[in-house]
């Protein structure tokens, strides 16, 4: 479906007002009308009284008229044919006056009509833009992760904010004038022919050729426009790319290589954006030029008309204003036709978005388990990323409640995608994982992770208090229950030091912390939303050596009676764990205990023979190879 028709399909639920605006265009269409009838008839009568001032009083129109005749006076009896006109009489003032003061009430009510229907389209197209962006935001939380991987986060955000808002502006300045002046062309048509048809048929004898240039043009541009918006995206996910990374642009001293890419991106925005708007911007000189030519037409031929009696000087004036009413709107339509190619490049990429596949649905009805005892297997599962290179093929693991499962491995070996398996983040191509026998798949996701804590090596902490990123997997949290997650997991002896204590915002960067503080108020968060099963993802990788004993004491207390799956390339961090899976390409090539794989002899122990392998004391205890 077009941008165009799904526009129109947003707006049905806005049909009453969308029925006032019409109707209050057509009614300013009519008062636009009715004013130059009136200014005509105001011209007559002062072009009657003045030119019958000295013609003898008493006597008829058709008397005077004849007289004129008679006298070789044809021009004056021509132009004095076509009014009404008393001889002697001079300009009826009163009468003028009242024509002009009318006209004046009924420009007012024009106005008053199109601001009353801009008003009620700028609420309209507000609440669909707002609609929209409520969508886009809904959306994005119903995407699958993959497609996050692939698309650059500026990119995202640019059709979140720019997109929407340039969609927004421009059907906000389109909409009302789009209406006003289809109904002007309509009615002026009408009336012009009603006046005089040859003059409307010179008006409208340029219109064909206009409207096949504007076609023409807006074929040409529309491609434009949809590369500048693809350019601006890309522009956007150059800037957050760099400056998200400021301080290993600045530290690798890269800043005139990002700089250079920063100009080959806004070279082709540029470039886009130019060959867009020159194209949609010759509309309106084109249309200007052939209302130019109308003028001189309707003048030339209206001035022809007069002088053969057969139009009054007051229509051709009434006329003359109508080829500009006509002209002005389609003039308008062409502007229109430009703004409205730019807004639909933006929709369509908004509504990409928005017909992006979604993750599978949840389960209807879904399975509402229990209480979690914590029992996770993982049954002969198989993944991949991109469907022509293998990750897991055949895995099979099982987790007893309250163990602790270390996942150990070189990079790539799929470590991390168990634990994405687990959350749902990615679907399985083969297999199941179960969560106390009940396939996970059965839950809904909100559900499944409930249930779920995850600590990533990647910190993420929101603008806001250091309390509220506590509580953020507990919103209902009292400060009590904040403060003693703060105090299990060492995070509350940094925030006392801190110029707000917990009431401490955090910036855009959080500088306000440290990295090993960061990632201990990600513990306690973990901590406060006391999850049956706990992920932790490369959770100390990094920390230095003390913030990493203050982070693996607190992760001590928040794994006790939970089943918990630890990723980690520190093999001191998980000697204490249940069980340790070695994994190497998808498979798992060892598994058993920290003793028992030592023994072996076998990757593990060659994994921990290279590593630093010594559990951490805070005394700093020598490691032990």
């Amino acid at each position: 479906m077009s941008p165009a028709r799904r526009l129109l399909r947003m707006l049905r639920p806005f049909r009453p007002a969308v029925l006032v605006i019409i109707t209050f265009g057509l009614l300013s269409a009519v008062l636009n009308l009715v004013g130059p009838l009136l200014m005509g008839r105001a011209t007559d009568l002062v072009v009657a009284g003045y030119l019958s001032r000295g013609l003898p009083s008493g006597t008829t129109s058709a008397e005077a008229i004849a007289a004129l005749r008679a006298q070789n006076r044809d021009s004056l009896a021509a132009v004095l044919s076509t009014v009404d006109f008393a001889p002697g009489a001079g300009i009826d003032l009163a009468a003028v006056g009242r024509l002009l003061g009318l006209t004046l009430v009924l420009m007012v009510a024009a106005s008053v009509l199109t601001a009353v229907r801009d008003r009620l389209t700028a609420r309209i197209v507000q609440r669909v833009a707002a609609g929209l962006r409520r969508d886009v935001a809904r959306k994005l939380t119903r995407l699958p992760l993959s497609y996050f991987d692939g698309h650059p986060r500026g990119e995202l955000l640019s059709r979140v904010t720019n997109d929407v808002d340039n969609f927004q502006q421009v059907v906000q300045q389109g909409v009302g004038q789009l209406i006003g002046a289809a109904f002007s062309i309509v009615a002026v048509i009408a009336v012009m022919f009603a006046l005089s048809p040859l003059l409307a048929v010179l008006v409208l004898a340029g219109t064909p050729l206009s409207i096949a240039v504007m076609t023409l043009i807006s074929k040409r541009s529309q491609p434009r426009f949809d590369a500048q918006w693809a350019a601006t995206g890309a522009l956007n996910a150059h800037i957050e790319d760099i400056y998200s990374g400021h301080a290993l642009v600045v530290g690798y001293d890269r800043r005139d290589l990002a700089a250079e890419a920063f100009d080959r991106h806004n070279d082709a925005m540029r470039l886009a954006g130019a060959r867009a708007r020159f194209l949609s911007g010759t509309l309106e000189p084109v249309m200007t030029f052939a209302g130019n030519l109308n003028y001189v037409l309707v003048a030339v031929v209206g001035a022809l008309r007069v002088a053969s009696g057969s139009l009054s000087i007051g229509s051709v004036q009434a006329f003359i204003q109508f080829a500009w009413q006509f002209n002005q709107p389609v003039g308008q339509l062409a502007a229109i036709a430009a703004q409205l190619q730019s807004g639909l490049a933006s929709a369509a990429r908004v509504f990409e978005l928005l017909d992006t596949p979604e993750q599978s649905p949840d389960p209807w009805p879904p399975v509402v388990p229990g209480p979690t005892v914590g029992r996770v297997e993982f049954d002969r599962i198989a993944f991949r990323y991109s469907p022509d290179t293998p990750l897991i093929e055949s895995l099979s693991l099982v987790a007893r409640p309250g163990q602790t499962v270390a996942i150990v491995g070189p990079t790539g070996a799929g470590k991390t995608t168990l634990g994405n398996l687990l959350m749902r983040f990615y679907e399985p191509t083969a297999g199941r994982v179960l969560l106390d026998g009940t396939d996970i798949r059965d839950l809904t996701r909100d559900d499944l992770r409930s249930r779920i804590g995850l600590v990533s090596q990647d910190v993420w902490l929101t603008r806001g208090t250091v309390a509220e990123n506590i509580a953020f997997g507990r919103p209902d949290a009292s400060r009590a229950d904040v403060v003693t997650a703060a105090e299990a997991t060492c995070v509350d002896q940094f925030v006392r030091g801190l110029p707000d204590g917990y009431d401490t915002r955090l910036d855009d960067e959080h500088t306000t912390l440290s990295a090993g503080e960061k990632q201990l108020v990600t513990v306690a968060r973990a901590y406060l939303a006391r999850p049956a099963i706990l992920i932790l993802d490369e959770a100390t990788s990094s920390v230095d050596t003390r913030t990493e004993v203050l982070i693996q004491r607190a992760l001590r207390s928040l794994r006790a009676g939970r089943t918990t799956f630890v990723v980690a390339h520190r093999l001191s961090t998980i000697r204490d764990a249940d069980v340790i899976v070695v994994m190497d390409a998808g498979r798992i090539v060892e598994i058993g205990a920290h003793n028992e794989l030592v023994a072996a002899g076998g990757r593990y122990a060659r994994l921990y023979a290279t590593g630093t392998a010594a559990p951490l004391e805070e005394d700093g205890g020598a490691d032990e190879r």
